[in-house]
């Protein structure tokens, strides 16, 4: 056992390991029992437990697997008073005995079985707006109020959410396990898609008043980096947690002291996280080496490329254009081809870069995308049409969805009109 605490940091040490080890937790549990409901309320017992015995007989030495036994002994206890489950628990034991250990080990090993966690919360069968929610509260130990903060729903609305999800788990028979080798590359890629778009709206939030949500956004990173750690030959995880490092560098500069924007050629690039950005380089690398790149990879080597840049002028814009050339035979959309778009601007000039926007003016997928409308408007306001600006600048105002970018949308209009009005 270890020294005596206070209950207060024995409280917080056992908040702290149990956001930490949550997922691992759970998902040994629900990979044992087969039901993610009785997963979550024993581990929550457990550490109802562990807060009332731990301040008088002190932390164990290895606290994850004290708490992996009281909750197993939990579920147990609680399938023997179901006889619902009295098969269930007969099996179990089979089970438990064929591997040559007792269902009553006092002290087990925590195992890491989070990665059939991973694939089960991002399976392809699962409604798409559930299974970041489902990851966020099952790998990254988020309580449901949490969860519900990150969506910006009401906290019923996402528990509605949650249990929808588990009962079509449930419904489908989704497994709690790890594709094979021949189904791995066309799974991978729905895992890795979940925790981008965690990270997404972190980095840039769909609504609200901030323009960051940086509590998502290293989440998604910390998500990222235990993936790599279960998986780690796969090279686009590797490409995809080096984006976001090197993403994630720029959080301190983005915004001003009064909590507006600054863009990448306002920003202060003193204060972008070096150390983030060496490690999202060597990881870029490692993305990079081995075989043909993916999208993940090579979105990292575009962001190294801003990273490493004295400032907007001296960036190498004529290999980010080429490696958006690559990006767009890896993932062809609206988004990219617009991202390509605006990089051709910087290396061409404005009016080949707005040539090639008003050529993707009709795809119906970038209708509601403010960015589209609003990088229009810079580039119909550096060729010197400040009235037509003005109109572009007003259709992404009617999108935009946070304050700071309200905010700067304002701003940039006020300077266009009043060029017009000289004009």
């Amino acid at each position: 056992m270890g020294e005596r605490r206070t209950t207060a940091s024995v409280g917080a040490s056992v908040e702290a390991l149990f956001r930490e080890e949550h997922g691992r937790l759970l998902a040994s549990l629900a990979r044992r029992f087969g039901d993610l409901d009785l997963a979550e309320e024993v581990a929550s017992e457990a550490v109802e437990a562990a807060l009332r015995h731990w301040p008088v007989d002190g932390v164990p030495t290895r606290p994850g697997a004290w708490l992996l036994t009281t909750a197993r002994r939990r579920a147990v206890d609680r399938l023997r008073r179901d006889r619902t489950y009295a098969t269930r628990l007969a099996l179990l034991q089979v089970e438990a005995d064929r591997a040559g250990r007792s269902g009553a080990d006092d002290d087990p090993e925590l195992p890491d079985e989070r990665l059939e966690l991973f694939f089960t919360c991002a399976h392809p069968a699962l409604p798409a707006d559930a299974r970041a929610a489902l990851t966020l509260r099952y790998l990254a130990g988020l309580s449901t109020t949490e969860v519900a903060r990150a969506f910006l729903v009401p906290v019923a609305t996402m528990a509605q959410r949650l249990v929808r999800t588990k009962r079509k788990i449930i419904q489908a028979r989704i497994p709690l396990r790890v594709p094979g080798a021949g189904e791995l590359p066309h799974r991978l890629p729905g895992v890795l898609q979940v925790i981008y778009s965690i990270f997404t709206e972190g980095y840039a939030a769909s609504s609200g008043p901030q323009v960051q949500r940086r509590d998502l956004a290293e989440e998604a990173i910390r998500l990222a980096r235990i993936l790599r750690r279960l998986l780690p030959a796969e090279r686009e995880i590797a490409g995809l947690l080096g984006l976001m490092l090197l993403v994630h560098a720029r959080r301190d500069a983005r915004t001003g002291p009064d909590g507006g924007i600054r863009m990448l050629d306002e920003q202060d690039r003193s204060r972008w996280d070096r150390a983030m950005i060496t490690e999202g380089r060597d990881l870029v690398l490692v993305a990079l080496t081995g075989g043909p790149p993916g999208p993940y990879g090579v979105q990292a080597a575009i962001a190294a490329l801003h990273d490493e840049a004295p400032d907007l002028d001296g960036t190498d814009w004529p290999q980010i254009v080429a490696l958006y050339d690559v990006l767009v035979t890896l993932t062809p959309s609206p988004v990219v081809a617009l991202n390509r778009a605006v990089a051709v601007a910087m290396r061409d000039g404005p009016h080949a870069g707005l040539v090639l926007l008003d050529a993707l003016a009709g795809d119906p997928r970038l209708h509601g995308h403010h960015p589209f409308p609003a990088a229009r408007a810079e580039l119909l306001s550096r060729l010197g049409r400040h009235a037509d600006a003005a109109a572009a600048y007003r259709e992404a105002l009617d999108l935009v969805g946070t304050e700071p970018e309200r905010t700067y949308l304002r701003q940039r209009l006020r300077a266009v009109e009043s060029r017009s009005c000289v004009d």
